[in-house]
């Protein structure tokens, strides 16, 4: 096993990351079409409109909790299976596979159980209740979402696995196909059949399911890890060691949600307070608007996770092989890639913002609709170049074995700056206020992550000797 993935350790880090970032990044972006599909096709229904926009971004972070614990399975996963084939121990990597499965199903039935039970309260809870029309939006969008929970899962837990075993475009191809399904299906459900939110929600379980069962074939195939019975025995230890590795993720997606439910909020509540969306006819713009800005956003920062999640096999197996002068090359290529992906947004944004806004059906809507969306662009991506680098780092750590450091820094960024500005600076200035924490919040983590940046740099300079970077598997 350790023989096919030797090359891990003498290729180039610039071929590597194109090999493995690229499918990845393909993937991340099939992933993020999975829901912004949806509201474009939602946008352009006239007879959903807005109000299934604002019902698309009330259930949007209830995805991003599955997602967040499905990654954190599937990513630690992938750190642990890659710091263990540079070991040259491939039991214990195949143990680490068996028991991700195994608390993949467990957790991703678990979870469908809840949000098929508690429904209304957790929609309540995401700032559902802007006005009627959208809550009832919200509840039929939810519930067919909540079905395909289990699928949606598994498929993207599975996926950082697949590209640990050295299979990143099979990994690209199951999402691909699943995104592929959804935009197919979306226009013949919403348009042609004209089932509306129930449509969205089908077609994209439909996908998830094509998603999932692929992952399922591959898991039988695999190539670098070798599955058998043993490695679905209960292991506290692999279980432990997989879960840590993976909990920055986890904890990067679900601090996210709080962000998103504070903003949520934060819309529905200043934003009743506004003149003009104050009233009951224009009430679901700003959340509509606020949930379509975060899907542009999504599309940036899975191209930032895709090309730093791509490293994360190549990073473990030089981490665990002691080549920290690969890693620290890599390291470098990475930052200079995400600050050009960075900047390429930042001018869309500012400069194209009523195009953006076009596509999700501006034409059908009123003229306060178009005017704060621009705002909004302009506002609240106006420091994304912060956000691809702090991303970046962030994972780039967890793939080092830091998990700590990966987790803390994610959590300033998300809990402390990003919950705590979302609260604070609308109280001075009022809807604006929700605009103005999404930089703020990047702009502050920036120097909290230059710091990190300069001492891994320090210790990635050290030659090579008792404080091997071995030691940060076990950190």
């Amino acid at each position: 096993m350790e023989e096919n993935q030797s090359y891990l350790a003498t290729e180039k880090v610039g071929k590597l990351m194109g090999k493995y970032a690229v499918p990845c990044i393909i993937s991340l972006l099939v992933g993020a079409l999975y829901n912004i599909v949806d509201q474009i096709f939602i946008a352009n229904a006239s007879y959903l409109a807005s109000y299934g926009n604002a019902a698309n971004t009330v259930v949007f972070p209830l995805t991003v909790i599955a997602l967040a614990i499905a990654v954190m399975i599937g990513d630690g996963c992938c750190a642990f299976v890659s710091l263990k084939l540079g070991q040259g121990s491939g039991e214990e990597a195949a143990g680490s596979v068996g028991l991700s499965v195994l608390m993949t199903v467990i957790s991703s039935v678990c979870l469908c159980a809840v949000y098929l039970l508690f429904g209304e309260p957790i929609i309540t809870v995401f700032g559902g209740t802007v006005n009627e029309e959208t809550f009832a939006l919200s509840k039929e969008y939810f519930f067919y979402i909540a079905l395909g929970i289990p699928f949606y899962m598994f498929g993207q837990a599975m996926n950082p696995v697949i590209r640990a075993d050295g299979s990143p475009k099979f990994a690209m191809a199951s999402t691909l196909l699943g995104a592929v399904l959804n935009i197919i299906l979306d226009p013949i459900f919403i348009f042609c059949f004209r089932w509306g939110m129930m449509g969205a929600a089908v077609a994209t379980v439909i996908g998830q399911i094509a998603t999932a069962l692929l992952s399922l074939w591959y898991l039988l195939h695999m190539k670098s890890v070798k599955l058998s019975r043993r490695a679905f025995r209960p292991n506290q230890g692999i279980a432990g060691r997989t879960l840590s590795l993976g909990i920055c993720s986890f904890l990067s997606q679900i601090s996210l949600v709080a962000a998103m439910a504070a903003i949520n909020n934060m819309v529905r509540k200043y934003g009743a307070l506004d003149p003009v969306f104050g009233q009951e006819l224009y009430a679901q713009i700003p959340m509509a608007v606020v949930g379509i800005v975060m899907k542009v956003f999504q599309i940036v920062i899975s191209i930032v996770i895709g090309m730093a999640a791509g490293c994360i096999p190549v990073v473990g197996f030089n981490m665990g092989a002691g080549r920290r002068d690969r890693v620290k090359r890599l390291f470098s290529l990475l930052l200079i890639c995400e600050a050009a992906v960075g900047l390429a947004s930042l001018l869309i944004v500012e400069l194209l913002p009523r195009g953006l806004i076009g596509i999700f059906g501006s034409a059908n809507e009123s003229v306060y609709y178009t005017e704060f969306a621009v705002k909004a662009f302009r506002i609240y991506l106006c420091m994304i170049v912060f956000a691809c680098l702090n991303k970046a780092t962030f994972i780039f750590l967890q793939a080092m074995g830091k998990a700590v450091a990966s987790t803390m820094l994610s959590m300033i960024r998300e809990i402390v700056f990003g919950v705590g500005f979302a609260l604070l600076l609308p109280l001075f200035f009022g809807l604006d206020g929700v605009l103005y924490s999404m930089p703020v919040s990047d702009l502050l983590t920036a120097v909290v992550s230059a710091v990190v940046i300069a001492s891994t740099y320090k210790q990635l300079s050290r030659q090579p000797g008792a404080d091997s970077f071995a030691g940060y598997g076990e950190e």
